[in-house]
């Protein structure tokens, strides 16, 4: 297995995963009160497992019947990350990033994880970020996308797992703009490259 793939893969699928959304916001509230945490983490791990695999694979099927459609993609999903990286130094920049943990009543499990699967499959940005631009991105290294693949799944299950679990020890991160605006500019930086990447075709 090509390592620099790899860890490509889970690079890419670490900057995209660890912004500030629904579906994070859900997975750090379930930490932070101890409930249903190893299913939440399993559904959304497994979600983006299941995406990514389909974006990996029929992408690149799809591309040797239809060839022109690979710099089409490869334009668009460089032209998405960087637009992706404007969003997140705008928000680095005005500040708005605090993250809001309520502390609402208990759910039951069959509520937990059906909000859960909703907040991740009925969200059209997930499926930009792993079928349609994971899967454009591993286009780059022929021959290598099953590492590709393997680093970005992988990605996703240390982010869900660390963050369910490692939630009672960020309660007093969450609370403070300041870690996210740094958190934002980080995440800006490695959009901007792999943009860079895709526009430079290495």
């Amino acid at each position: 297995m090509d390592f620099t793939t790899f860890f490509t893969g889970l690079a890419m699928g670490l900057s995209l995963i660890v912004a500030i959304g629904g579906q994070n916001a859900f997975v750090l509230r379930q930490g932070l009160r101890n409930e249903h945490v190893l299913a939440v983490c399993l559904a959304c791990a497994l979600s983006d497992a299941i995406l990514i695999t389909v974006g990996v694979t029929s992408l690149t099927q799809v591309v040797e019947f239809l060839p022109f459609l690979e710099p089409v993609m490869r334009y668009g999903g460089a032209a998405f990350l960087l637009w992706y990286a404007a969003l997140n130094l705008r928000s680095a920049w005005t500040g708005t990033g605090a993250l809001q943990v309520s502390n609402g009543g208990s759910s039951g499990f069959a509520k937990t994880l059906g909000l859960c699967l909703a907040l991740t499959w009925l969200n059209p940005h997930v499926y930009l970020d792993t079928v349609v631009l994971l899967g454009t991105i591993s286009t780059r290294f022929p021959g290598h996308q099953f590492a590709f693949a393997l680093g970005a799944v992988t990605a996703s299950f240390l982010f869900f797992f660390a963050l369910g679990y490692g939630a009672r020890w960020l309660r007093p991160l969450v609370a403070k703009p300041a870690a996210w605006r740094v958190l934002e500019v980080i995440i800006a930086g490695v959009m901007g490259l792999i943009a860079f990447r895709l526009l430079s075709g290495i």
